[in-house]
């Protein structure tokens, strides 16, 4: 029963578990806070490479079943390092150290104390990394609180902030639920098939009897809620807002890019390799799920006058467009697939280069929040104010921004395809309406600033600027030859 474990499969997560612990006890001799940054954001640099090193190998598993216990098909294994995995683990990766940048002077100027930050940061992000490795229903459910109890204590990291402690207290009250229906769930999809592994647990469900129907369909139904929860769907939505206005921004940025990617990839695995045979069950609910998710994240969108809620209810909105492929169920389930990983990995470059200027301007003017601090940004700093409205045209889905329209076009196509049109009428009359408040926000940047100080001309940092100019030549980049997303999401789906 002794198993061989391929450390290589798993040496993203292993750096950055390894980093953690030093990067604790660091802190513990005074290192400075710098320095404890930059460190960080090296391991998440080595962790990146190690994805690339697997990309260019075969595919790796470890952590399978004893011989014993394979009967007569292929090994099952817990943790897989295949082409999808590693392109969403580079995703995470590469969201991450710009997270890290943001993070490097929030971290003094909020008085957080550096050592646990980073600790609780590489640890949600190594259970983001097994999240979309995971090929089992207990590691999925492992690495999913993995990834979650980490982020209550950096929502709450500004102890002497009520607000904070308000917004980790609704995280952490929302995520025990999710968890305790999402285990529910697996119990009952266990009891139903006898497998964990989603490579046995498909063949089960395509020969279930009868009687057990009913019992495999709750469970994948509360599987699904649980997911739910993970990446802001309605109505597992309503921790959201003040979530994100609660926390501080770098963190409420990993919320929105690199917890909501990884709750989508760990959502296409299960979908995909585990329940296909009861498509018709998770189709019409995700259909639904999307459609209500769109329309209440944008019609919210409209009445704020903030920047983190309105980005807080866009990202709501934004879960909807992705969730839209994948209700086409088990037809064209491939495609549908491919369609959703392209837009998460479109989706994080946008929006981490709104949130990274947002972070510069709370920064540089950090008692006005309202969407007016952003009035004459562009006259101010002219290269920040560009930056944010090609990113705004970009979730607009506007050229020339035409990594955002490529995006929405990518999950037009496969829900149309899959014979889901009533959704993609309800997704282009929310894209309508999207249109209204991202641009509404782009004119302040040009619009003559009412007071000196609405639109500040500090510094924000070097970290800051970095961040913001990394993702801004992503999303040009992206915007010239938008293809190389797809054509990378299809080699790999």
């Amino acid at each position: 029963m002794i198993q061989d474990i391929d450390y290589a499969a798993i040496s993203p997560p292993l750096i950055l578990a390894v980093a953690a612990v030093g990067l604790l006890l660091a802190d513990a001799f005074d290192v400075p806070r710098r320095l404890l940054g930059l460190l960080g954001g090296g391991a998440l640099t080595v962790a990146l490479a190690a994805v690339v090193a697997l990309a260019f190998g075969d595919r790796r598993a470890t952590f399978c079943l004893p011989d014993g216990l394979r009967g007569n098909g292929p090994p099952s294994c817990s943790y897989v390092a295949d082409d999808f995995t590693l392109l969403f683990q580079g995703i995470v990766l590469a969201a991450a150290v710009i997270v890290v940048l943001l993070s490097l002077r929030e971290i003094t100027a909020a008085r957080m104390p550096a050592g646990e930050y980073h600790f609780l940061l590489l640890a949600a992000i190594i259970g983001a990394l097994v999240l979309v490795a995971a090929r089992d229903l207990i590691l999925l459910v492992v690495a999913l609180e993995t990834l979650s109890l980490p982020v209550f204590a950096l929502v709450a990291l500004r102890r002497y902030d009520g607000t904070a402690s308000e917004a980790a207290l609704k995280l952490f009250l929302v995520s025990v639920v999710s968890a305790a229906i999402m285990l529910f769930g697996v119990s009952l999809v266990y009891g139903a098939t006898g497998a964990m592994h989603l490579d046995r647990i498909a063949p089960a469900l395509e020969r279930l009897p009868a009687q057990l129907d009913p019992v495999a369909a709750v469970g994948i139904v509360l599987v699904l809620a649980g997911f739910g929860f993970k990446v802001a769907a309605v109505p597992f939505h309503f921790w959201a807002p003040d979530v994100y206005q609660g926390a501080p921004l770098p963190v409420a940025a990993f919320l929105s890019v690199v917890s909501k990617a990884a709750g989508f990839a760990g959502l296409v695995i299960v979908l995909s390799a585990g329940f296909p045979a009861y498509g018709h069950v998770w189709g019409p609910v995700i259909a639904a799920l999307a459609a209500i998710t769109m329309t209440l994240g944008n019609l919210m969108a409209l009445r704020q006058r903030t920047a983190i809620r309105l980005l807080a209810w866009s990202s709501v909105a934004q879960s909807g467009y992705m969730l839209a492929p994948l209700a086409v169920g088990a037809r064209r389930l491939p495609e549908a697939v491919a369609a959703t990983t392209a837009y998460v990995a479109l989706y994080a470059v946008m929006n981490l280069g709104a949130f990274a200027v947002v972070v510069a301007v709370r920064r540089t003017a950090p008692a006005r929040d309202t969407l007016d601090a952003f009035r004459g940004l562009a006259r101010t700093r002219p290269a920040t104010g560009a930056a944010l409205a090609f990113f705004l045209i970009c979730l607009a889905g506007l050229p020339p921004g035409v990594m955002g329209l490529f995006a929405k076009v990518v999950v037009f196509r496969a829900t149309v395809a899959g014979g889901v049109t009533w959704l993609a009428v309800v997704m282009a009359v929310n894209t309508v309406i999207g249109l209204y408040y991202y641009l509404a926000w782009a004119v302040r940047l040009f619009a003559a600033p009412e007071h000196p100080v609405a639109a500040p001309a500090a510094d924000p940092g070097p970290a800051v600027r970095a961040a913001i100019a990394a993702t801004a030549v992503g999303a040009v980049v992206l915007s010239v030859a938008p293809q190389l997303v797809l054509q990378a999401v299809r080699a790999v789906t």
